[in-house]
């Protein structure tokens, strides 16, 4: 099926107004950050939607700018639960539990995509040394941790390898730098990017990939390790995991590009163990 980005956004508007009228005081609180896939509102509804049917119970998404605020809001139990990614969760091992891992073209993984302008003549990252480059966020695993390890691999640093590096919290703001111009290279996630390629072709086609990264795991859906036990948390994990064998639940994976929620152990994360390793900040 062909995706354009007004049947993207239109395709959610029958789940918009049950969303906001599912939310109150003692909602269930999850969080995520615009990292995934930005700020596409039809998107949020749909799948805070589909979580409060799976959950029989009314759903709060609560937005934050950056992973390490998700992973403070979950500590500090002012959300239940989160969709968060590999690294964080790794950062904070012992604090956390996997609820489950979306599943992508048939498996929990996904790549780290190494872009730039769709004119460029690089053919690997060496070719982008002494440029300016675009990382999502600190605590990304694709947006930052996967070429800080291969640079670290090649005895460099962000900042000694290339000339400016910016921050711009959220993959589809990677894109757009490169693809305007702003900066002539960019760390992505790769499930982001062949989703925006769906949505917003218009705009990936100013980039090309210079390289992928291995298959690592894909970010999970992560609550605080103490709470396992706590109802909430047991009937998000149900929801989660159930999310394929619901309408609700299939409108919302069909517009997040994926297949469903998958049962997976922490040792689906040990490629990003690695690559924290190579940095000095292993789990």
């Amino acid at each position: 099926m062909a995706f354009t980005r007004r049947n993207f956004l239109a395709g959610t508007a029958a789940l918009a107004a049950p969303a906001v009228l599912a939310q109150s005081t003692d909602a269930v609180r999850f969080a995520l950050t615009p990292v995934f896939l930005d700020n596409d509102a039809a998107v949020i509804s749909a799948l805070q939607t589909a979580l409060a049917e799976g959950m029989g119970r009314s759903v709060e998404l609560v937005q934050r700018r950056t992973y390490q605020e998700i992973s403070g809001a979950l500590l500090d139990g002012s959300v239940d639960a989160a969709w968060t990614c590999g690294y964080p969760f790794l950062q904070h091992r012992s604090e956390l539990v996997l609820l489950g891992v979306p599943v992508w073209n048939g498996q929990p993984l996904y790549q780290s995509y190494l872009i730039a302008s769709s004119d460029d003549p690089a053919q690997s990252l060496d070719d982008l040394r002494g440029g300016t480059h675009a990382f999502s966020d600190p605590d990304s695993n694709s947006g930052f941790l996967v070429t800080a390890s291969d640079l670290a691999r090649m005895g460099q640093t962000p900042e000694t390898f290339f000339a400016r590096t910016i921050f711009t919290f959220g993959h589809r703001n990677v894109v757009r730098a490169v693809a305007g111009g702003l900066t002539r290279s960019g760390s992505v996630d790769g499930y982001v990017w062949e989703a925006l390629s769906k949505v917003e072709p218009d705009l990936t086609a100013r980039t090309r990939i210079v390289a992928r990264s291995e298959w690592l795991g894909f970010p999970p859906f992560v609550a605080r390790s103490d709470r396992t036990e706590d109802p909430v948390v047991a009937a998000c994990r149900s929801a989660l995991l159930g999310l394929a064998g619901t309408p609700s639940g299939q409108a919302a994976l069909s517009l997040l590009f994926l297949d469903g929620v998958a049962r997976t152990e922490p040792s689906l994360f040990d490629g990003i163990a690695a690559r924290m390793a190579a940095i000095g900040k292993g789990p």
